[in-house]
């Protein structure tokens, strides 16, 4: 059985360091797992990259010789792999029983206004008998107070939706966010699991306290906060980079998404292996 985990999220979410924490950690447990890049912008990686877009195109090129600015020219990166598959068929053809961590571009547009990496996905679970699920990176920087909370989760949620598979959802550079102790502070923990209707007070209670431009936006607030709610959806795991059980909890998190070893066959033990045993 082959295993593709698409690391997700928006550009600085640290989702190249991620990778090398994740192949790092997996490495030490003895495992196969190999880098695919799919970002074609990308310039430098930790790991050599197994498979790297940049072979069949490089955005470079494309905003070059088109004459398309960044974003175009991703998306037309993307709409020419998807034209060319076979070369990605070919490309992974050697790789059996492998586990991939594919590193993907940091655009929204990507898989929600355009659905390119939904349209891979699929690909890679139908016809090239992959179990993919996902992983979503949000920076715990950004997420330190209620509006921008509620954005990461609103883009959590509609990437999830988009790709169809199961994703977890990380907050990242947890590292950075720790007090002068090495613990956590307190207005980044609260929202790794949060209660979105204590927020919906807070809003409120700010709301009331402002000017009449910000209370006409109540009834938006309650609304995303309802769909945040009702939906339940979205709770972020922490990931610190520094820390071996940090990652390892999340590299069991996304095993147990795709049943990872569920189908092979047990081994046996390298000192069985020339039948001196008993059978008795």
């Amino acid at each position: 059985m082959r295993y593709a985990v698409l690391v997700t999220g928006p550009a600085g979410a640290g989702k190249s360091t991620f990778c090398a924490s994740l192949i790092t950690h997996a490495q030490t447990l003895g495992r196969s797992v190999h880098l695919v890049n799919l970002d074609p912008a990308a310039e430098r990686f930790e790991y050599e990259p197994a498979l790297d877009i940049r072979d069949l195109i490089n955005l470079k090129d494309v905003m070059e010789e088109l004459e398309f600015g960044p974003n175009g020219g991703l998306i037309y990166c993307f709409e020419y792999l998807l034209n060319n598959l076979y070369w990605l068929e070919d490309e992974l053809g050697p790789y059996e029983d492998d586990y991939l961590i594919i590193d993907c571009p940091g655009q929204i547009e990507l898989y929600t206004h355009i659905p390119l990496l939904p349209r891979l996905a699929s690909h890679l679970s139908t016809s090239l008998n992959f179990r993919v699920s996902a992983t979503y990176l949000i920076d715990s920087q950004f997420m330190q107070d209620k509006s921008k909370f509620f954005a990461g989760v609103m883009s959590a949620m509609s990437c999830m939706l988009s790709l169809g598979i199961s994703m977890v959802c990380i907050m990242s550079k947890m590292d950075l966010v720790k007090d002068k102790k090495g613990r956590l502070k307190k207005e980044v923990g609260r929202y790794l699991d949060p209660d979105p209707g204590l927020m919906w007070e807070e809003i409120k209670d700010d709301s009331d306290g402002g000017s009449t431009g910000n209370r006409k936006f109540d009834a938006l607030n309650r609304a995303v906060v309802g769909l945040i709610e009702d939906q339940n959806l979205v709770s972020f795991l922490p990931l610190d980079v520094t820390s071996e059980d940090s990652v390892n909890t999340i590299l069991s998190h996304i095993d147990n998404m795709m049943q990872y070893g569920e189908d092979e066959e047990p081994r046996i033990p390298k000192d069985m292996d020339d039948g001196d045993f008993d059978a008795d």
